[in-house]
């Protein structure tokens, strides 16, 4: 059917508004689809080269076809389709300026079948921009939170699930194990991701993030809902087990028996949502060594050394705790981990005395060399805490001569011992730099003592460019474990670097 663009189209209107109804979109939005749509189709008839623009007359639905032409100042223009010169521009319309346009009124054009299927096409595509971006806008702000929908197909297992205004995937690896869902089942899962991407919003699902967890408590608990009771940390192994740490910022209330309930009615809630997985619900606490004995229940604890710096702990549990704490294929020990974003280690009581009797023996051996003493001394200084030959050169002849069973006289002997034992070994170390070719410039970096400029020449490091060109992580790993941080190191590079700026300003 012919449409004449010329005169008043009333009927424009009217499928506009009908159309913005149907898809809950803006009016003005459609009408913007429909102009563009019409200038598609004004192009195709005089020149898609050529800028030609409709515009509909939001009150009678009149369309008019007009093409614009750009006034620039460069002679020859770039484009003689959509731009003409100044000065030719000034001669068809005195006082006009460069950037502004002129605009010509043109002819009414009969939309043919094919004119009339590409603007339908137009309009339709421009209509589902509109609708993906308003789904956009609509759930982004909406990740983190539980929504229901319906199973709609299944693609290699991952599920399209229709939430109403919009589709979203649940992904087979974002399901519980042993569930399953057939087209039409109700669902109920948690918004972890929502993306723009070219074919549109994409809305992510998840039964088996620890979020979802979260937020099904809070649908069950009024005080996790009201704030007076705080989730603090989940850690889960989807459909088997999990565990989640509380605190309540009202005393008065507790805020594990809150998130159990009466007769545990308001956990088992949440179990028979995750298809029975047990929920360990354990009291959050500032004090981490605290907090790690709580994460590991059921299992007792003995005692817990903790690295905060290395984020590493070593728990001691009785011998007939170990399972317990481990769990069944570790399943205990990793939820502990994950929940206290600690690397938990576990210790029976027998295995952590033995560890411990070997360090004496070892700090012992390292007094009875170093310092020529016998096994008694030396275990005495390692009973008063004492780790290396360094310390003993360092502390004060007070300080030693207090241990019970010393004196002045043997604190004085025992230091000088250390100090001539450390010079005996620098030298030694110093001796084996050079035949190693470590130059003497890296040797001046106080930090780096004689062990660490071994270790530098071994691993080839023997000049200042060798020393700059590496990144501080590698001259940590040459070094070994504990001998230097990273910022340190990074230090010690840029000040090997310093001679390339140097030689640089002197060019």
């Amino acid at each position: 059917m012919a449409l004449d663009v010329s005169v008043a189209r009333p009927e424009l209107l009217l499928v506009a508004d009908a159309v913005a109804r149907e898809k809950m979109i803006e009016r003005d939005e459609v009408l913007d689809a429909m102009e563009q749509a019409m200038g598609k189709a004004g192009k195709a008839k005089y020149g898609l080269e050529k800028d030609i623009r409709a515009t509909i007359d939001k009150r009678n639905g009149e369309v008019r076809l007009s093409r614009w032409t750009e006034v620039v100042e460069a002679e020859p223009v770039e484009n003689e389709d959509t731009q003409i010169p100044l000065r030719i521009a000034q001669k068809i319309r005195p006082g006009i300026q460069a950037g502004e346009f002129i605009i010509d009124t043109l002819p009414p054009i009969d939309f043919g079948r094919i004119a009339a299927q590409t603007a339908k096409q137009v309009i339709v595509q421009r209509v589902r921009e509109v609708e993906r971006r308003k789904q956009f806008e609509e759930y982004k702000d909406r990740v983190g939170e539980i929504i229901n929908g319906v199973v709609k197909r299944t693609e290699y297992g991952n599920l399209m699930v229709d939430l109403g205004r919009a589709e979203a995937l649940l992904r087979r690896d974002e399901t519980i194990m042993r569930e399953a869902f057939k087209n039409g089942d109700r669902v109920r899962a948690y918004i972890y991701d929502v993306r723009e991407e070219a074919r549109g919003p994409q809305i992510f699902l998840s039964r088996t993030h620890p979020g979802f967890l979260a937020k099904l408590f809070a649908q069950e608990v009024p005080e996790i809902y009201d704030g007076i009771i705080e989730i603090k940390a989940v850690a889960r192994d989807p459909g088997s087990r999990a565990k989640m740490a509380v605190i309540s910022r009202d005393s008065s209330i507790d805020p594990v028996g809150a998130c159990v309930g009466m007769r545990g009615s308001r956990v088992q809630a949440v179990v028979a949502e995750l298809q029975g997985e047990k929920i360990d619900i354990i009291p959050w606490s500032s004090d981490n060594a605290t907090f790690i004995v709580n994460a590991l229940a059921p299992a007792e604890v003995s005692k817990v050394l903790l690295d905060d710096e290395g984020r590493r702990v070593e728990v001691v549990v009785p011998d007939d705790q170990l399972s317990l704490a481990i769990g069944r294929r570790g399943q205990n020990v990793r939820l502990a981990s994950q929940l206290t974003r600690y690397d938990v280690d576990i210790l029976t009581e027998a295995e952590e005395s033995e560890r411990r009797q070997e360090e004496f023996r070892k700090r012992t051996g390292l007094f009875v060399e170093g310092l020529d003493v016998d096994d008694v001394i030396a275990g005495l200084l390692v009973q008063e805490g004492f780790t290396t030959v360094e310390e003993i050169a360092a502390v004060e002849d007070e300080e030693l001569a207090s241990i019970e069973g010393f004196d002045e006289n043997i604190a004085i002997e025992l230091k000088r011992r250390a100090v001539e034992f450390l010079e005996r070994r620098d030298a030694e170390l110093d001796t084996k730099r050079r035949e190693l070719g470590v130059e003497d410039a890296i040797a001046e970096f106080d930090v780096l003592t004689p062990a660490m400029l071994v270790a530098l020449g071994e691993k080839g490091v023997k000049t200042l460019d060798d020393l700059a060109d590496l990144a501080g992580d590698e001259l940590v790993e040459i070094l070994g474990e504990g001998a230097m941080d990273e910022d340190t190191a990074n230090a010690v590079i840029m000040a090997a670097r310093e001679h390339w700026f140097a030689e640089g300003d002197n060019g």
